[in-house]
C-alpha cells in the first residue's frame, strides 16, 4: 500500500522498528523536509510554534503509532519547518504515562523524529520547584534526571537496529549543549537556573512526605514527563538538551498547591523568555 494511503496503525512494542518505518513513510508522504533538530514543547509552551516557518503540520491521530494527547495545553500536532533558518521538527504537545499508556509509547515520536533526520533533541516541560532557590516563573536547565515514574521507555523487546540493549545514561544531557544554553541565556539577559529533574507517573501531585523524600534524593524540580523521551533519544544516539519551565513550587512548607490551570497560566507567563532562549539555542545548534 502507498504510504500516502496507509491507515494509522496501533503502537506495537513487539514490532517497534516496523511501526517506526510506517510512521516515517507517512510523514515523508507529506513533506520532504529533513530536520536537524527535534523539539518537544511541554505544557503551556506550544506558542513557540508561532516562531516556526511551518512547512507541514500533521495531527498525531493521523500518524501510525502516535497517540493523541488528552492533557490540557497540548495541541497534539507534529510540525515540520524552519526556526531561524534551522530545519526542525517539533511536537506541539506530548503524551504522558498518566494518560494510560506505556513509556515506550510516550517516547515513540522521538524515534520517528530521529528517523526523519533529527540528530539533536531539545525537550521542555513544566515543573514544580523543590529546591528553595527555584521560584514560579524561573527557567531551569536540566543537568540530570531521576526516573521515579515506575516505567522505562527501553523496557520490553529491544530493536537492535535502533539502539543497544543497555544504554548508558551518564551525561544524558549533552555537555556542549549545556554550555550553549548558558551562553545564549547570558546574551539574552535570561536568569537561567540549573538543577536535577525528577519524574513521577502522575496525574496526582506529590504528597508532602513524597516531596521530602524527593528532596533527599537530590531532586531540584518535579514533573510528569521528559525522562522517557530523553532515554529513547540517547538509545538512538541523539544529543539532548532539556529546559524546564518552573510553573509552581513543590515544597512541603507551602500550604497551598497550584492548580492545573495555575500551572498553564504561569507557563504562558514564562513563554516569551522560553521562546527567546530556544530560538537562540536552536540557531547555534550544529546541523549534523
Amino acid at each position: 500500500m502507498m504510504a500516502s494511503l496507509m491507515k494509522p496503525s496501533t503502537f506495537d512494542i513487539h514490532n517497534l522498528a516496523q511501526v517506526r518505518q510506517q510512521a516515517y513513510e507517512f510523514v515523508r508522504s507529506k513533506t520532504s523536509l529533513e530536520p536537524s533538530v527535534a523539539i518537544i514543547l511541554g505544557s503551556g509552551l506550544g506558542g513557540l510554534a508561532d516562531d516556526i516557518d511551518i512547512d507541514t503540520a500533521i495531527h498525531y491521530q493521523d500518524i501510525p503509532g502516535f497517540t493523541s494527547s488528552s492533557a490540557p495545553g497540548h495541541e497534539g500536532r507534529l510540525l515540520l519547518g524552519h526556526l531561524l533558518g534551522q530545519p526542525v521538527v517539533a511536537m506541539q504537545g506530548r503524551v504522558h504515562l498518566y494518560e494510560g499508556i506505556r513509556a515506550t509509547q510516550v517516547a515513540f515520536p522521538v524515534r520517528v523524529m530521529h528517523a526523519l533526520g533529527a540528530s539533536s533533541l531539545l525537550v521542555s516541560n513544566a515543573c514544580g520547584g523543590i529546591n528553595p532557590d527555584l521560584n514560579a516563573g524561573d527557567l531551569m536547565l536540566q543537568l540530570d534526571y531521576v526516573n521515579f515514574s515506575g516505567d522505562d521507555a527501553l523496557s520490553g523487546p529491544n530493536a537492535d537496529e535502533l539502539g543497544p540493549r543497555f544504554t548508558v545514561m551518564f551525561e544524558c544531557y549533552d555537555r556542549n549543549y549545556l554550555e550553549l544554553a548558558r551562553r545564549v541565556a547570558q546574551a539574552e539577559g535570561i536568569n537561567l537556573k540549573e538543577g536535577v529533574y525528577l519524574a513521577i507517573r502522575g496525574p496526582s501531585f506529590a504528597t508532602w512526605a513524597e516531596l521530602r523524600v524527593f528532596k533527599t534524593m537530590g531532586a531540584d524540580a518535579l514533573g510528569m514527563s521528559t525522562v522517557h523521551e530523553v532515554a529513547v533519544a540517547r538509545h538512538e544516539g541523539m544529543r539532548v538538551l532539556g529546559i524546564s519551565s518552573v510553573t509552581d513550587v513543590a515544597r512541603p512548607d507551602v500550604a497551598k498547591h497550584a492548580s492545573g490551570q495555575d500551572i498553564i497560566d504561569m507557563a504562558k507567563h514564562i513563554e516569551p523568555r522560553f521562546r527567546a532562549l530556544v530560538r537562540g539555542i536552536v540557531a547555534e545548534m550544529p546541523t549534523s
